[in-house]
């Protein structure tokens, strides 16, 4: 075949053609209604066509140089086959996402009930995971009838153990992976956000631990302001609205199962590690992608849903 010619076989289908880094902004749109699609280049290297399926009967088709194809990127799908749409901002959920501190914080709330003389576990607060340390602390008060419980004590020495113990600074409680993708996002030109249910206290101290400059951040949103905590979705859409960006351009990454449930009910997009839960588990809540943890995340998971592309050619 000759240098620069591309032909692509399939059935008739509606399209949208993307030029190179403008994954959000179609040149071209219509059908297919030949057989086949024929393209030369009169100079320069040769384009390909990636076609990518997203729907029984719509493609999107990228036009992309050989670098691009170097770095893997695509139009991407989504849920349901659905376009994965324009992407402006990512919230980052913390404990379990950019820090691996959900088992340390379980440890520090068994130190806690130990303190009162109650006897419990680490598993004892999975189902309480997310949902800030009031509730997270007491709801194992609930599960095992500690009587005279008092929340808000409770968290104050839960504050002090978790500190003073588990998230010393620059404990190295960072998740590889977590600082190459927040760079990435904001090389990107993407706004970056944490999205917490978790007290800025813990939030402050964990990022330190974590290795991770507050001034990394566009905005910061904790639960200290908010009655209502995920799974309601409060604290994404004021995430949303401090980075001035609309709901259905915001990627959350969440690793809790309210954290996905906050998410869908701020009607974001949601990629859930199964740093926590297992897979099946977050698969209830319904959750765009799941990958392993925040370091299997990649950007094209992010601006594009994954890479899940149809090779055609003849």
């Amino acid at each position: 075949m000759a240098q620069g010619l591309t032909t692509l076989a399939f059935k008739p289908v509606s399209f949208r053609i993307y030029p190179p880094h403008s994954p959000h902004s179609s040149l071209v749109s219509g059908t297919f209604s030949s057989s086949a699609l024929r393209r030369r280049r009169r100079r320069g290297p040769p384009l390909s066509l990636d076609l990518m399926p997203v729907g029984p009967s719509t493609a999107a088709v990228v036009l992309a140089s050989p670098s691009q194809q170097a770095e893997g990127e695509a139009v991407g799908v989504g849920e349901e086959g659905a376009e994965w749409g324009k992407v402006s901002a990512v919230l980052f959920d913390m404990d379990g996402v950019l820090c691996n501190s959900e088992e340390l914080s379980r440890l520090a709330a068994v130190d806690v009930f130990a303190d009162m003389g109650v006897s419990v576990t680490t598993d004892d607060f999975i189902p309480f995971m997310g949902t800030g340390e009031a509730n997270f602390l007491g709801g194992v008060a609930r599960a095992k009838g500690v009587k005279g419980f008092d929340p808000e004590a409770a968290k104050k020495r839960f504050f002090e153990i978790y500190l003073a113990k588990y998230a010393k600074p620059e404990a190295g409680i960072g998740f590889p992976g977590a600082l190459e993708l927040i760079m990435e996002c904001k090389r990107r030109g993407l706004k970056v956000a944490v999205a917490s249910s978790a007290d800025r206290i813990k939030v402050d101290a964990n990022l330190a631990a974590a290795g991770l400059p507050v001034s990394l951040f566009d905005a910061i949103v904790s639960a200290d302001a908010f009655e209502n905590l995920k799974p309601a979705p409060d604290i994404f859409l004021a995430a949303s609205k401090n980075l001035n960006v609309p709901e259905s351009e915001c990627i959350v990454i969440e690793d809790a199962l309210a954290g996905v449930q906050a998410a869908k009910a701020a009607q974001m997009r949601c990629i859930a590690v199964t740093t926590t839960l297992p897979e099946g588990k977050l698969q209830q809540a319904g959750p765009s992608l799941i990958r392993k943890q925040i370091g299997n995340v990649s950007i094209n998971d992010v601006l594009y849903g994954g890479r899940h592309s149809l090779d055609q050619s003849v």
